[in-house]
């Protein structure tokens, strides 16, 4: 069987999230579980038909999307310890992001920027997060900002160095999403959070995913 060609999973991808959009907001747990792992499965399936085996930056973005499917399907669960591990799976995908922007041309002086203001930014969420966290997850969530300002420090660099700024786009867009995610947990349950966060963290993998495509030119 033929594999599907990028830009048709990028098109079932983003439909799919339209429908996980709809059947989340009316409540139908089989149709969210089959949506969203479909989403996540198509954003996997650009990077492989990009040929992301063919490269370490690709190998490490594929690493890297396949942790977020894991993670995507773990926190289709509210329970602490799914919460945990999907927090640990989208964790290891960051450092895998990271490494892959790390692994190619970088610009110094970029990241040195993106080091003052990931750290302002990462404060305010903090105060934001902290109070509203359970003691038994402060300490993950700490980490967890660390690692996503750390991937989107890299990102910058390889950014600005490289002139492919999807790179900086998918980082950012995946930090937002995020927050998404830490407002439902611990600051206001809602399906507003998931309204924005869903799409801008599909967008977010595709986007990363696409930049499997110019890995080459980047070196």
């Amino acid at each position: 069987m033929p594999m599907l060609s990028p830009v048709t999973l990028t098109a079932a991808c983003l439909v799919s999230v339209i429908v996980l959009l709809v059947v989340d907001r009316k409540e139908l747990p089989l149709g969210r579980v089959i949506a969203k792992l479909t989403a996540s499965t198509c954003f996997v399936g650009v990077a492989v038909a990009l040929g992301a085996t063919g490269s370490t930056y690709g190998q490490l973005i594929l690493g890297a999307l396949v942790l977020g499917w894991m993670g995507d399907a773990l926190l289709l669960s509210r329970a602490p310890k799914a919460f945990m591990g999907g927090l640990g799976a989208f964790l290891l995908s960051h450092v895998l992001f990271a490494a892959a922007f790390l692994s190619s041309a970088l610009s110094v002086p970029a990241m040195v920027v993106a080091v003052v203001v990931a750290g302002l930014f990462g404060a305010v969420v903090l105060r934001w997060l902290m109070p509203n966290a359970p003691k038994e997850f402060k300490g993950p969530v700490l980490a967890y900002v660390v690692v996503i300002l750390a991937m989107c420090v890299a990102a910058a660099g390889h950014a600005f160095a490289s002139q492919r700024w999807a790179v900086l786009v998918g980082a950012l867009l995946f930090t937002a999403s995020d927050l998404s995610v830490a407002r439902d947990r611990f600051v206001k349950q809602g399906y507003v959070n998931r309204l924005w966060g869903w799409p801008t963290y599909f967008v977010a993998q595709l986007v990363l995913a696409w930049t499997v495509a110019t890995a080459t030119a980047a070196g």
